[in-house]
């Protein structure tokens, strides 16, 4: 096989080993976000919970507040009572304490109400604090896990970097721009093998003179198809 083209098939399966890690990357990437945003949305959910309680805790605060001016007003009627000297003014203080009792009847009942409301959120709170040191305790592990990981690849990676950087010092510079140029729009399909006389990078068959051609490999050739590098492998050329 021709010494170049040797040079590009080991160059291309170093590029491919260093490539193939980025799927691994971003699924490891994917798996910790998802812990992420679930952590955050029981956060935020938690969040929501608690700003709902402290406003129904204010609204109760502010009927209760209600509740000591009606009850001072119904102070004042019964002294204003016992004070009337006509019918009419009597049935005014009457009528007016009548209302005061109902007002007071009611916010009592909201009052009953929105703490029945608040117990529920305070359960619900308390299944989403659970929830959510489940999910940190998910996401510390998992992280834990990540960085191990990642830190491994970084070592592997900077391994093949160095092998690649060893590689592409002995090859012609020519043929080395001219196996970057293929691989800008052919990623690491850039030298791909012959096999049933098909490119294995467009998977067309060649003609037989251009198969002819490949097998001796005493030249770089490229597929009439779609340019890229091919060669045929020792153990698969038919003569």
């Amino acid at each position: 096989m021709n010494r170049h083209l040797q040079e590009l098939i080991e160059l291309s399966k170093l590029d491919k080993a260093i490539d193939d890690f980025n799927p691994i990357v971003e699924n490891l990437q994917k798996k910790l976000d998802r812990r992420r945003e679930k952590k955050e949305e029981i956060e935020n959910s938690k969040e929501e919970i608690e700003k709902s309680i402290q406003e129904l805790r204010e609204k109760i605060n502010s009927y209760e507040n209600q509740i000591k001016v009606l009850k001072e007003q119904l102070e004042n009627s019964a002294k204003k009572e016992k004070l009337v000297k006509s019918e009419k003014e009597l049935k005014a203080i009457q009528t007016e304490t009548e209302l005061a009792k109902e007002k007071i009847s009611f916010i009592n009942e909201e009052i009953e109400r929105l703490n029945k409301i608040i117990d529920n959120k305070l359960k619900e709170l308390q299944e989403l604090e659970e929830k959510l040191q489940k999910a940190k305790e998910d996401y510390e592990k998992f992280y834990s896990e990540y960085m191990e990981r990642m830190e491994q690849i970084e070592k592997e990676r900077r391994e093949l970097f160095l092998k690649r950087d060893a590689k592409i010092r002995t090859i012609d510079q020519k043929i080395l721009a001219f196996y970057e140029k293929i691989r800008l729009w052919s990623k690491n399909t850039a030298v791909v093998p012959v096999r049933k006389q098909a490119c294995y990078g467009c998977y067309m068959k060649l003609n037989d003179s251009a198969y002819a051609e490949v097998i001796k490999s005493e030249e770089i050739c490229t597929c009439h198809h779609c340019g890229r590098i091919i060669y045929v492998e020792p153990a698969t050329a038919e003569v």
